[in-house]
């Protein structure tokens, strides 16, 4: 079941990333579904603060908590973003928590993230 889960890690984790905003955002904004799907697919800019980490990359490391970006503090601004009445700044919330949700869910896939 492992080998299993190892083979569809990378599958998962990236179309998360890459596929399902676009599905979110033709629920969520029909009228600007593509507009809204670019939006939140920009929002992997958050990667950017793996740069900071040595090494740059690690598959053996779980981003939640360890990159900046990527902290329970980010995730709260992240979710406030969703209170402005703008279907815009409502994408960049959406599309910064959905990277989060994404990141964590490699994180339980790679058995990264052990419950207390």
């Amino acid at each position: 079941m492992e080998g299993e889960i190892a083979y569809l890690r990378p599958f998962v984790h990236y179309s998360s990333h890459f596929l399902l905003p676009f599905l979110l955002a033709r629920l969520l904004w029909p009228k600007h579904w593509l507009k809204a799907g670019l939006i939140m697919l920009a929002t992997l800019l958050i990667d950017v603060d793996h740069l900071l980490a040595d090494p740059i990359f690690d598959p053996n490391r779980c981003s939640i908590g360890f990159h900046p970006l990527h902290t329970h503090w980010a995730g709260l601004f992240y979710l406030s973003l969703l209170a402005i009445p703008s279907w815009r700044w409502r994408a960049v919330g959406l599309g910064c928590l959905w990277h989060l949700i994404t990141d964590f869910n490699d994180c339980l896939l790679g058995g990264m993230w052990l419950w207390p």
